[in-house]
């Protein structure tokens, strides 16, 4: 999920910086009220995700919320799960015509075909990538050098030049459904960079990055869930 989601967060607020909430604790406005988008904000989102599985899965799920709000996949990812094998990517990638019908009627996934079958596709092209050294290896490569500072919703960047060159490498491996705004709000999502506003209690969480916009030397990132 990107931080600037237009399904998240309204345009007439994203000008604004951080909520105080009835906890004491800062949150963006998009983590502020909705229950669901709260605890995944304080628990997850932006915590380094540095295992196969993981990292598949957010690609997959984040393709998936592509024109949609992530509260909406947010809410169908028990059903994703379900639907996909707990996104095993060996297991995807022997999907065949069956499966590819089963999911186009399963109503509590996203029942795009075109992105059920880059699901598929992307989970071969997972498994490929391991010649190479791995999805994860691979993704994080793309890390900056420097790490955004918003202060409100309106300074938090949608892509950048990292996410245009992780699409474009990515793409070249096979890869679909993997634009430059999609990579930006995996690599949001999965801690390489830190979008946080900079008054949040979040900021800095991951271990990754330091209060400077720098990585933290042997920071020791910890992990999604931890």
């Amino acid at each position: 999920m990107t931080a600037s989601d237009p399904g998240a967060v309204p345009s007439d607020v994203a000008g604004a910086g951080v909520v105080v909430g009835d906890d004491g604790l800062a949150r963006p406005v998009w983590a502020s009220t909705d229950p669901l988008l709260r605890e995944y904000y304080d628990t997850e989102w932006g915590l380094p995700v540095r295992d196969e599985r993981g990292l598949f899965e957010r690609l997959s799920l984040e393709a998936f919320q592509s024109g949609l709000s992530w509260a909406t996949i947010l809410r169908k990812r028990p059903a994703f799960r379900s639907a996909f094998s707990d996104f095993d990517p060996e297991v995807v990638a022997r999907f065949d015509d069956e499966d590819r019908a089963r999911l186009m009627a399963d109503a509590g996934i996203v029942r795009n075909r075109l992105k059920v079958d880059a699901t598929i596709r992307n989970a071969r092209a997972t498994l490929d990538l391991r010649a190479d050294g791995g999805l994860v290896d691979f993704v994080w490569s793309f890390r900056p050098a420097e790490t955004p500072r918003p202060r409100t919703m309106a300074e938090v960047p949608t892509t950048s030049p990292e996410s245009l060159a992780l699409s474009r490498a990515l793409k070249a491996k096979g890869f679909t459904f993997v634009g430059p705004t999609t990579m930006h709000a995996l690599m949001e999502a999965a801690g390489i960079v830190d979008t946080h506003l900079v008054d949040s209690h979040r900021r800095g969480s991951s271990g990754v990055w330091g209060d400077d916009g720098r990585p933290v030397p042997d920071g020791g990132p910890r992990a999604a869930g931890s």
